[in-house]
């Protein structure tokens, strides 16, 4: 596999004559996503920020809200999944171990393997783990990483956990269905505070 990132397309589309400006070759936007040009806006992989189709629809919905006079809630590109459709798949959200360091957070973490998990194994996909980030003092879901069978269907229980600001508690509490590969998600939750059942 072999990653070699992305650039901007927005050569010869004649935005110097808009008065677009460009942040090393993308196209400046708001949280409203308008251009330095107030009736134009941009959305998709010509801003720069989080290029995903995802990513795109919501800031195009934002745009659309906006040009129509309705108020819209900002992107937290932090908080949008990051998924990778390959085998195993791979998702994201949140912020990494290193990141919540950066930010001076006191961290704990916890890791829970699919090989643990009796769905997997029935499945005969056991392979990867869940992989939790936390604050240690308010409990608050900081961030998740996982990689294995349907991560990237299972990231939006993290990621709607993370928009309600929930905690470590909250998600090891909720009850889930057995068998399901999201009892991984529960079973980190639990790890995080050395509880899991399943280990």
């Amino acid at each position: 596999m072999l990653a070699v990132g992305v650039q901007a397309n927005t050569d010869n589309l004649g935005l110097e004559n808009a008065n677009i400006e460009l942040d090393n070759g993308f196209i400046k936007i708001n949280e409203s996503m308008q251009t330095s040009a107030p009736n134009i806006f941009a959305v998709g992989d010509v801003t720069g920020k989080l290029m995903l189709a995802h990513v795109a629809s919501t800031q195009g919905v934002i745009a659309a809200e906006t040009i129509g006079g309705t108020e819209s809630s900002p992107i937290n590109y932090t908080d949008m999944p990051r998924c990778t459709y390959c085998q195993p798949q791979i998702a994201s959200i949140g912020l990494t171990e290193r990141q919540a360091k950066e930010e001076g957070h006191n961290i704990k973490t916890s890791q829970f393997p699919f090989k643990a998990v009796g769905k997997a194994i029935s499945i005969g996909d056991s392979e990867g783990f869940v992989k939790m980030i936390a604050d240690q003092d308010s409990g608050e879901l900081l961030g998740a990483h996982m990689i294995g069978p349907e991560v990237t269907e299972m990231i939006a229980e993290v990621g709607l956990l993370k928009y309600l600001e929930g905690t470590d508690i909250e998600i090891a509490e909720l009850t889930h269905a057995h068998p399901t590969l999201s009892e991984a998600i529960k079973e980190a939750a639990l790890s995080l505070n050395n509880g899991a059942i399943h280990m």
